[in-house]
């Protein structure tokens, strides 16, 4: 029996619209197809074998298939035994603690009628952790933050294991979680995998407004309950914080490498048209299985160029810092090697097309409602910076995502063509008229060893930074610093044993108030550290994600107080300025706060995962 494709997202005629191909894109891409040509290789072959014909359940013996479908209704049971029908996987991330993976809740149900009505079947094949940044921020748990990715990776194989689905459907958003689900999925690389989103929250009170009163808070101006009232003004609703962090940043991440249905980043949660798309992505997963005509693994999905998109796309929206972690990951998983310098290169020719908070004053709505991620494709195909000719889950390539998604007449899902302006230029813009000539991330090099800066929200006056350095452990110590009055001065904050061998690589968000505070009142500040900062980081200029980090005795575990560090976001570079031998001869500092990150809040059980992780500019992956 075959599936029923939808009308709206089976692959329309398709219309060669783009320019050509960027020369410097086309030559970054290809640099990543020669590096990665053995590994990719051998990827491809063993997603070809794992294919298999027909169903894989028809492989379980009759005791293993009772078991899988012993709890369904009869028609599903029925459809499942008789082996004609697509299986869809769910995985899902659902918790009601956060926001944005609460409307999951009611996702199942919906999934499974739209299944039967595709002529399919969909079970929940397991659950993974999701863990909420922004509730642990600061907190002993944020040490289990990113190692949350590789746990969830790992969540995701275990539930694909029983080998009983022609395709998945992923839930999940969130920082780590998508990074995860991607990375675990594309060890099923043989099946078809959707992504389907939830949407951000309303908006609510300004981001600016809420970021002067942690201001206020940090310098004793503002309560705790004044703190609390923004707080809950900001976070107040299900779905997705509306900031352009990281959880923002993987929507367009999926979206530009073709893994969402066109449309489907931003749409608020609980609504006809989040439905109907939903619904749509449950039809769209059962016409590509391999028992149709359409077979579309994730696996070929994610290649080189849809790589570089994701890349293009992190650059032209500013978007998070922790994505040059992700998409390191992700891309290994599908044997594709990227690095720094890839990014790096794709910046200095990708344009700055939107400003969101923290990179503006809008959030994710307003960008939304400025004609959002598929004008910002749109504009980018049409400067010939993305690759239109990408292997996509609605099978038209990423040309087909240069439309908007909206219910017709009679209330049933349909596109429209992007329009050929902004509906506020304040906030999105054509890649003629960019907020900047290039991306919002650069790398950076030196004698300290490579890091890298998200310099979209910084302003050009402070991209030189040189000044005295003044070493901490923790980022609790900058604090304390700063309420004793030490910090009213030019200086350089050297955060270090914050990578992932030390302590996991927590985001250190406290620092953020407390910098903005120093440098609102006329001093040059910096911060260099091997934690990470996500796409909070802002106006202060943060020289991130340091390697090799303090605990693998990088450079900087030498750095001392009153060391002058030259941070040159223009030149690319990031050094000590000190007599070369004399550093080289210096003994490294010592952690005095490793006890304390080896137990607790349940970081005992993550020993294992610190003592193998990789380097940052590696993904920071203990798989890789």
């Amino acid at each position: 029996m075959r599936v029923r494709r939808s009308m709206c997202t089976g692959a329309p005629e398709r219309r060669d619209t783009a320019m050509p191909l960027n020369a410097d894109i086309a030559k970054v891409t290809a640099r990543i197809v020669e590096r990665s040509r053995a590994t990719r290789e051998a990827y491809l072959d063993k997603i070809e074998r794992a294919r298999g014909h027909g169903p894989h359940r028809k492989r379980l013996s009759c005791g293993n298939l009772a078991h899988a479908f012993a709890a369904c209704g009869s028609e599903d049971k029925a459809a499942i035994r008789a082996d004609v029908r697509a299986n869809i996987g769910i995985v899902s991330a659902y918790n009601d603690m956060l926001s944005a993976h609460q409307p999951y809740e009611r996702y199942p149900e919906l999934i499974r009628r739209a299944a039967r009505a595709a002529g399919a079947t969909a079970q929940v094949a397991g659950g993974v952790p999701a863990m909420c940044d922004g509730v642990t921020q600061g907190r002993a748990g944020m040490e289990l933050s990113l190692f949350s990715r590789d746990v969830i990776a790992l969540s995701t194989a275990v539930a694909l294991s029983h080998d009983m689905f022609d395709a998945t459907l992923c839930l999940g958003i969130c920082d780590k979680i998508v990074p995860g689900m991607m990375i675990g999925a594309l060890t099923f690389g043989h099946l078809p995998t959707l992504f389907v989103p939830s949407g951000p929250m309303p908006t609510g009170i300004s981001n600016d407004e809420k970021s002067k009163v942690r201001q206020l808070f940090a310098e004793g101006k503002a309560s705790r309950e004044e703190l609390l009232d923004a707080e809950a003004a900001a976070y107040h609703a299900p779905g997705t914080c509306t900031f352009y962090g990281t959880a923002n940043s993987n929507q367009m991440l999926m979206e530009m490498m073709g893994l969402h249905l066109p449309g489907a980043s931003f749409v608020a949660p609980n609504s006809a048209l989040r439905d109907a798309l939903t619904v749509a992505a449950v039809e769209r997963a059962a016409a590509i299985t391999a028992l149709g005509d359409a077979y579309t693994p994730i696996g070929r999905v994610v290649d080189e160029r849809a790589i570089v998109n994701g890349i293009v796309g992190l650059h032209a929206t500013g978007g998070s810092t922790n994505l040059l972690l992700h998409v390191v990951a992700i891309a290994r998983a599908a044997g594709i090697l990227v690095t720094l310098d890839d990014f790096d290169a794709i910046a200095s020719i990708v344009p700055l097309l939107a400003r969101v908070y923290p990179n503006g004053k809008a959030d994710v709505n307003q960008f939304h409602a400025a004609g959002g991620l598929n004008f910002l494709i749109a504009q980018l195909l049409d400067a010939g910076l993305a690759h239109a000719d990408t292997t996509t889950v609605n099978g038209t390539g990423l040309d087909g995502y240069r439309k908007h998604a909206l219910l017709d007449a009679d209330k049933k899902l349909g596109y429209v063509p992007v329009a050929a302006a902004s509906h506020d230029d304040t906030v999105l813009r054509t890649a003629a008229n960019p907020f900047r000539p290039d991306g919002g991330l650069k790398a950076l090099s030196g004698n300290l060893g490579r890091a890298v800066i998200k310099i979209s929200a910084v302003a050009p006056e402070r991209a030189v930074i040189e000044a005295p350095a003044i070493v901490f452990e923790e980022q609790d110590d900058v604090k304390a610093a700063f309420e004793r009055g030490d910090l009213d001065r030019d200086f350089v904050a050297v955060v270090r044993f914050q990578g992932p061998r030390a302590n996991g690589m927590p985001e250190l968000h406290k620092l953020t108030p407390l910098l903005g505070v120093l440098q609102d009142r006329g001093h040059k500040v910096a911060l260099v550290t091997d934690g990470r900062m996500s796409g909070a980081s802002g106006k202060v200029p943060a020289a991130i994600h340091l390697t090799p980090e303090a605990a693998a005795s990088g450079a900087i575990a030498k750095i001392r107080d009153g060391d002058i560090v030259r941070l040159d976001a223009n030149a690319g570079t990031l050094d000590v300025k000190a007599d070369a031998v004399e550093f080289a001869a210096r003994e490294p500092g010592t952690n005095h706060r490793s006890a304390t990150h080896g137990s607790g809040m349940g970081r005992e059980l993550f020993a294992l995962f610190r003592n193998n992780v990789g380097a940052a500019d590696a993904g920071a992956c203990v798989f890789f």
